[in-house]
């Protein structure tokens, strides 16, 4: 079976490590922070001023005062803190930012990204997105393998406006992983019960096979 998008962040979360500052885009990549390793110490960053975001709040727990840069009401962590967003994106331009883990519509078999418009689709604007693929460290993105339609999202070039080119990192869909080097596409790992052929047969994108590919069994 695909992952489930909750499985999607579980895996997403075994790339962090001890020490970590990350940013997580909205969508799938908010869950991520339910699947933080207990033994880690890792620092949640928001592009709208704040360091040290905690899980989503319980009912009870709500501040409407207390959100993310997607809107999203969030919790703090004790060692949270404030700051301007021009601050935040000082962080961010300068390279302090470990991990960025966002979502994408389209992803190309280069490592391009698109991920904030759709042409004739009302948006508010790209928001932090540019940023954080030119500023982080590392940039791994969690999407579906395949839109509602069937239509690949992992696709040989991207045919809507781009928030990077060249700057995905690691792609995690919920057929399998793929590292990017050189602008090259490698599958690293296969989702539990996914074959070669269904993900080959599921993907526009040309991608090479790891000789150490990981083949998880339900």
């Amino acid at each position: 079976m695909p992952w489930s998008r909750n499985e999607l962040a579980q895996r997403a979360a075994r790339e962090l490590q001890d020490g970590f500052y990350v940013n997580l885009g909205i969508g799938i990549p908010t869950r991520v922070v339910n699947y933080i390793p207990k033994h880690i110490d890792v620092t949640l960053e928001s592009e709208n001023g704040m360091l040290g975001v905690g899980p989503f709040p319980y009912p009870d727990q709500v501040d409407a005062d207390l959100i993310d840069a997607g809107k999203q009401t969030i919790t703090e962590s004790p060692k949270a803190s404030y700051f301007s967003s021009v601050d935040s994106f000082a962080m961010i331009r300068g390279g302090h930012i470990d991990v960025a883990i966002l979502g994408a519509m389209l992803v190309s078999q280069s490592g391009d990204l698109a991920n904030w418009v759709i042409p004739g689709k009302m948006v508010r604007g790209m928001g932090g997105a540019m940023d954080l693929v030119a500023g982080v460290k590392k940039v791994v993105v969690l999407m579906d393998h395949n839109a509602k339609d069937g239509s690949p999202k992992f696709v040989q070039t991207c045919n809507l406006p781009l928030t990077g080119a060249g700057v995905i990192n690691l792609l995690i869909t919920t057929l399998g992983v793929f590292e990017f080097r050189q602008q090259q596409a490698e599958l690293i790992e296969l989702a539990p019960g996914v074959s070669l052929q269904e993900i080959t047969d599921k993907t526009e994108a040309d991608f090479v096979v790891s000789t150490h590919l990981i083949s998880v069994p339900y």
